[in-house]
């Protein structure tokens, strides 16, 4: 089954998807996560996407798409993948579709803006293979060390309080018209994200097996 999982940033689409992933045996793939990577190597892609995502940005749509292409054509993603973080907008839905990419089911986390701000203040990000924590809800068994590789953990420029407000006002302008998209197609379900990690993860899994 291929996915989408929509939500504001810090909505918890990223932990949502560990779990599905873990359920369904399939991989999620954080955009994310692959454009920091491309950052931290220095890639031209990471170069591009680096003034965007500094000032809490979209990164264009041809620096995405091009770093996703090479990720869902690897033997893992075969059987059906998770995208968390991508397509924030409908130029990019079109996009996917264009690339032949079937989508199944888009499932839409939904949390109210003052719970994201609060949230994303206590996020921290491995420095190293971008494992997501939090302060209160999700810490790591050693503070500022990753438990999966001992790396760094660090708050990103984009989880502070005045780019959480710039990355919501992008949010609601770009992304949050990709559920009429999805409506349209049949395929959006949404979810409520405030009941915590457990009580979210049986409401999305019970909407995708639904």
């Amino acid at each position: 089954m291929n996915m989408i999982f929509l939500g504001a940033p810090g909505a918890g689409k990223g932990t949502q998807a560990e779990v599905v992933c873990k359920e369904l045996n399939i991989p999620a793939i954080s955009t994310g996560n692959m454009l920091r990577e491309a950052v931290k190597n220095g890639t031209d892609a990471g170069l591009a996407a680096k003034k965007y995502m500094d000032a809490g940005d979209l990164v264009p749509d041809e620096v995405v798409i091009g770093v996703l292409k090479d990720r869902i054509a690897q033997d893992d993603a075969k059987n059906g993948f998770i995208l968390d973080g991508f397509p924030r907008t409908v130029p990019q839905a079109e996009a996917l579709e264009k690339m032949g990419v079937q989508i199944d089911k888009v499932v839409e986390i939904d949390v109210p803006d003052e719970n994201i701000t609060a949230r994303m203040s206590g996020r921290r990000v491995c420095e190293k293979c971008g494992n997501s924590y939090h302060i209160e809800h999700k810490p790591t068994k050693v503070e500022g060390i990753c438990d999966a590789c001992g790396g760094n953990v660090v708050q990103r420029v984009d989880d502070k309080p005045e780019t959480v407000i710039a990355r919501l006002k992008t949010y609601h302008e770009k992304t949050a018209p990709l559920k009429d998209f999805y409506q349209s197609k049949g395929k959006l379900v949404s979810v409520p994200g405030t009941n915590g990690i457990e009580e979210t993860s049986k409401a999305v899994l019970a909407a995708i097996k639904g």
